[in-house]
């Protein structure tokens, strides 16, 4: 079975950087695709970016152009680096995989996915 871990949250002030990880274990990571979601405080899950098993990437548009999402499969880990970071990206952010390898166009539903794993919280205040 496999389970995820992310890791690298905390606080930044606005304008800076993280970079999250998320563990794969119990399985090889090679043949899923991963997603990555966020939850701020009473508002709906969001999907952020996914990256297929090939390496193909979607993003969601509040975060194109600042966020990258990557995979090294050696180390059995998917990345998502957060830059210039503003206020409301503060949320618990979570990855996940679905059943398949490739990122669909219903990516950003998190309906669509399988295993998640218990999520790492980025706050973003000066």
């Amino acid at each position: 079975q496999l389970q995820l871990v992310e890791s690298g949250g905390g606080l930044v002030q606005p304008g800076g950087s993280l970079t999250l990880s998320c563990e794969g274990s119990g399985e090889t990571l090679d043949y899923y695709a991963i997603g990555w979601f966020r939850q701020a405080p009473g508002k709906e899950r969001e999907g952020v970016s996914c990256i297929s098993s090939g390496g193909t990437t979607n993003d969601g548009d509040a975060v194109k152009g600042r966020f990258t999402i990557s995979r090294d499969n050696a180390k059995n880990t998917v990345y998502l680096n957060l830059t210039d970071l503003k206020p409301e990206d503060t949320a618990v952010y979570y990855c996940a995989a679905p059943k398949r390898g490739y990122c669909s166009a219903y990516w950003s539903e998190g309906d669509k996915y399988t295993y998640w794993g218990q999520g790492t919280q980025v706050t973003v205040s000066s």
